[in-house]
């Protein structure tokens, strides 16, 4: 196989630290703002990095979610769930079981539980003293709690279920078999909580149409893969998303300390904390439906494209001092940190007020909230879709 270096093209991704804007970001933006890279399964890709770009592949349906799962397609890696669940909002749909998904992503139904879990981690952690392992004790337990609540399923189960996404959300080169064994496993669980009758939420009102005359054509599997793909899915996201606003504002006190001094700051700066997130450590994949003219080059019918978030929400065409992190920046609201287009992220208002709450919670209980171990001795994940630090050692 030619190598990256043999052929000049860039390794994608790129480092998996989540402290610091990868250094090729600001050239790409200046000077190549579509290119060629090398992914993860040796395949080339277009990779592309303005916001503007990047706002045009995810609102072009010329540029497809599903096709990336075709047999023959070039990757960004291996998959790690079957092929048809790609397009998984796209199933839904289809299926006739999106109304009951919104209803479960409503952030309003479950923001009392929010704050009320929200206060007893942050409570926990301080009765326990620290340090703490921020994401161990806070952002995951927050994030499963969340998911268990809104499918209806027993917090206790929480832990299993999230053992599987650390194989879910590898970036593999090749197929990883512990895949398919969770995947298995984890549809089965969702099975049985089909047939169980003490499933509430919307495992509960799934199960309930079963057998219907209009859900006749859906079947177990369709019903307990969207358990599966929303705990999934819907977990490393808002974990991830979460615990990478926590890291900025252990690392900018000054943010931090006008944040817990002023709470009602705390909605407003969603937005600007999320638009600075370095969560995604993948590119948001796409295939060329047919010849589409990107910026200065054709992008052919098949090829790959390769939307890179972090650096739209870091492009200075788009944001003024981009590096800079602005509570009241006008135009915030406008990252791609939740996609766009068709495939705009539909739990949209349920992650943000995930945060919000959270970030509250935290700063009300520990306002001087700081590293515990220098940032240099951060571990982050590699060979991840998202850049998560391994630990997140903290104090007040």
């Amino acid at each position: 196989m030619t190598t990256a270096i043999d052929t000049g093209l860039l390794d994608f991704p790129f480092s998996p630290r989540g402290d610091r804007l990868p250094d090729e970001v600001p050239a790409l933006l200046r000077d190549r703002p579509v290119t060629r890279v090398r992914t993860i399964a040796g395949d080339v890709a277009w990779l592309v990095s303005s916001h503007a770009l990047c706002k045009q592949v995810l609102e072009d349906d010329r540029f497809s979610l599903k096709e990336t799962s075709a047999e023959g397609m070039p990757r960004q890696y291996a998959l790690t769930i079957p092929p048809e669940v790609v397009n998984n909002m796209g199933n839904i749909t289809g299926a006739g079981l999106r109304r009951a998904v919104m209803r479960a992503i409503n952030p309003k139904a479950h923001a009392d539980w929010m704050e009320r879990y929200a206060g007893e981690l942050a409570d926990r952690m301080l009765a326990d003293g620290a340090p703490a392992d921020l994401r161990r004790d806070f952002t995951v337990p927050y994030s499963t709690g969340l998911h268990c609540r809104l499918l209806g399923i027993p917090m206790a189960d929480a832990d299993r279920l999230y053992r599987s996404l650390h194989v879910a959300f590898m970036n593999s080169p090749r197929p990883i078999p512990a895949a398919a064994l969770n995947w298995d496993r984890d549809i089965a669980y969702m099975k049985d909580r089909l047939d169980d009758p003490a499933t509430t939420g919307l495992m509960a009102e799934l199960a309930a149409l079963r057998g219907t005359p209009e859900y006749a054509h859906v079947s177990d599997d369709m019903f307990a893969t969207v358990g599966v793909t929303m705990f999934g899915a819907g977990v490393i996201s808002v974990m991830g998303a979460l615990t990478m606003m926590c890291v900025t504002l252990l690392l900018d006190p000054d943010v931090r300390d006008r944040l817990a001094a002023d709470p009602g700051l705390v909605p407003t700066a969603v937005d600007e904390l999320l638009r600075v997130n370095l969560s995604i450590a993948d590119g948001l994949p796409r295939i060329a439906l047919d010849d589409v003219r990107l910026g200065d080059v054709t992008v052919a019918k098949g090829e790959l494209v390769l939307v890179l978030v972090e650096a739209a929400n870091h492009d200075p065409a788009q944001y003024e001092d981009p590096r800079a992190i602005r509570l009241d920046r006008p135009n915030a609201g406008t990252h791609l940190s939740f996609g766009g287009g068709g495939h705009y992220c539909p739990a949209t208002a349920l992650g943000k007020k995930h945060a919000e709450v959270a970030l509250r919670a935290l700063l009300h209980r520990m306002p001087r909230l700081d590293l515990a171990v220098p940032v240099e001795q951060l571990v982050w994940r590699t060979g991840f879709m998202k850049r998560v630090p391994e630990r997140l050692p903290v104090r007040w």
